[in-house]
């Protein structure tokens, strides 16, 4: 494990983790709809499992 200051002191190090947000989020008034959103959700969690299925199948 690293210390806070040994990871800052390493070339190209940036905690900053701001350009992670999802920008068509940013306007609080204008969210979709919260079945859109679990909709969306429910499918990214469908299609890591599938990925996560075709893994353990080559694997096996």
């Amino acid at each position: 494990m690293f210390t806070y200051d040994e990871i800052i002191n390493r070339d190209k190090t940036s905690l900053d983790i701001t350009w992670l947000k999802d920008k068509s989020l940013a306007d609080l008034d204008n969210l979709p709809d919260p079945d859109v959103l679990a909709e969306d959700i429910i499918e990214n969690l469908e299609a890591g499992l599938a990925s996560f299925r075709a893994i353990m199948a080559t694997l096996e």
